[in-house]
């Protein structure tokens, strides 16, 4: 389908080329993500900071069997925690939800989660960064709690376009 379009003067200045009309699912898709957006980041710090047991904390980021389990248990009460409020909220709200959304958007925030917690990795985008010093600060605040929620943050923005998307 062909589209017309119209060109507009922004605010600043800038030329937008604006479609005379627009596909009605676009509006729809966006409040969908911005949705998906919310409800995964209330999961997130449920899921990090009431869900986790102290064990899970602790163990996660270490080596062996026992840090698996860790990061299994943290990783399956977390993600079963942020399916349903994004099932129940997206219920509640009347708004479409695919299976293949939720699963991708879980799956990509499971990956990235687990890949995060394991702490190595936030140290290392620090230090590539130039910030290695940021890393271990502990006051005024903890620079590497700081740097890891801001990446979980961000791996949940992606997670919001799956779930938007698929």
């Amino acid at each position: 389908m062909h589209l017309s379009t119209q060109t507009i003067v922004g605010l600043t200045g800038n030329i937008l080329v604006m479609p005379r009309s627009f596909d009605p699912a676009t509006p729809l898709r966006a409040v969908v993500f911005v949705v998906a957006l919310v409800v995964l980041l209330v999961a997130h710090q449920v899921g990090d900071h009431v869900i986790q047991t102290d064990h899970q904390a602790a163990g996660k980021a270490g080596s062996g069997v026992a840090a698996l389990w860790a990061m299994l248990g943290h990783l399956a009460g977390y993600h079963a925690m942020a399916g349903v409020l994004l099932v129940a909220t997206f219920a509640v709200l009347g708004l479409p939800l695919t299976w293949l959304g939720v699963l991708a958007g879980l799956a990509f925030s499971a990956l990235t989660h687990a890949a995060l917690d394991r702490r190595w990795p936030v140290r290392a985008i620090l230090r590539g960064l130039r910030s290695p010093q940021f890393a271990e600060t502990t006051g005024p605040v903890c620079g590497l709690y700081a740097a890891d929620q801001a990446l979980h943050q961000l791996a949940l923005l992606g997670s919001a376009l799956l779930v938007a998307g698929l």
